[in-house]
C-alpha cells in the first residue's frame, strides 16, 4: 500500500471543541495536498468545509448526535438533514449507549434506521449520495454488545460501523481513565461480525502510521484521525 493509497482511507479529522475557521482552513488544504477521503468537522463548519473542497472528490463528513448519542431520534435526523442541505456528503451518528445497556437492540436498530432513511430522503431530493456511518464507542461495549450493536447497524440499512468518537470517558472501579480509541480486537470483532457487507471505520488514538497500518491489517477501511499528515508522511510503502 502506497502513501497514495492510505490517504485515500482518511477521514482528516478536526472535532475539537475549540476549532477555529483557521484550522478548518488548514484542514481542507491539507486535504487537497495529501488527497485524503474526507474531512470530517463540526456540523457548523460543514458550509465552510463544503464551500472549500468545492470541485475537488474529498468529501466533508460531519458528526451527528456527537459525542454521547443520547439525542432523541428526530433530532439526530434534523442534524443529519440540515447537514446534508449544507453540504455534508457522510454523516457519522452516534449510538443510543443507554438502549444498548438496556439490551434493548431493536431501538438500536430503529435509531439507526431513521437516521438512515431520512439522510438518504434528503441527499435523494438534493440529487447526492451520502454515507452513513455509524459509531459503536467501543470502549464502553462487551465483545457481546459490539457484535450486536454491528448487526442492528446492518439491518438498518448502514454504510459502515466506527469504533469511537475519541471523547469518551471511561474508568476502571478505581476511577483511573483508560482508553477510549479504537483498538485492534474491536476492529478485528466488527470485521468478523460484518465481513464485507459493510465497512468498517477506525477512530480514537491513531496517532502514526503504524497504528493506521495496525487497524488497516485488522480490517479497517477507513481511518478517522487528526494526526492524518504525520501518519501519510510516515508510511513505509
Amino acid at each position: 500500500m502506497t502513501k497514495q493509497d492510505v490517504a485515500k482511507l482518511i477521514d482528516h479529522t478536526q472535532l475539537g471543541a475549540c476549532a477555529t475557521s483557521a484550522d478548518i482552513e488548514r484542514l481542507c488544504e491539507e486535504a487537497r495536498t495529501y488527497g485524503f477521503a474526507s474531512v470530517c468537522v463540526n456540523p457548523c463548519f460543514v458550509p465552510m468545509a463544503h464551500d472549500l473542497l468545492d470541485g475537488n472528490e474529498i468529501k466533508v463528513c460531519t458528526v451527528i448526535g456527537f459525542p454521547l448519542g443520547a439525542d432523541a431520534a428526530a433530532d439526530k435526523t434534523a442534524q443529519a438533514r440540515n447537514a446534508i442541505a449544507s453540504g455534508a456528503d457522510e454523516i457519522d451518528m452516534v449510538i443510543n449507549l443507554g438502549l444498548v445497556k438496556e439490551g434493548d437492540y431493536e431501538s438500536v436498530e430503529d435509531d439507526i434506521r431513521v437516521v438512515v432513511a431520512d439522510s438518504r430522503v434528503e441527499a435523494a431530493a438534493l440529487s447526492k449520495t451520502v454515507i452513513v456511518k455509524v459509531i459503536l464507542e467501543t470502549c464502553y461495549l462487551t465483545d457481546e454488545e459490539i457484535e450486536k450493536c454491528c448487526l442492528a447497524a446492518k439491518e438498518a440499512g448502514a454504510d459502515f460501523v466506527k469504533t469511537s468518537t475519541g471523547f469518551a470517558t471511561p474508568k476502571d472501579s478505581a476511577g483511573k481513565a483508560l482508553p477510549n480509541g479504537a483498538t485492534v480486537h474491536a476492529v478485528e470483532l466488527m470485521k468478523k461480525t460484518v465481513g464485507d457487507s459493510l465497512g468498517i471505520k477506525a477512530s480514537g488514538g491513531i496517532r502514526s502510521a503504524e497504528d493506521a497500518r495496525a487497524m488497516i491489517e485488522a480490517g479497517a477501511t477507513r481511518i478517522g484521525a487528526s494526526s492524518g499528515v504525520a501518519i501519510v508522511e510516515n508510511w513505509k510503502d
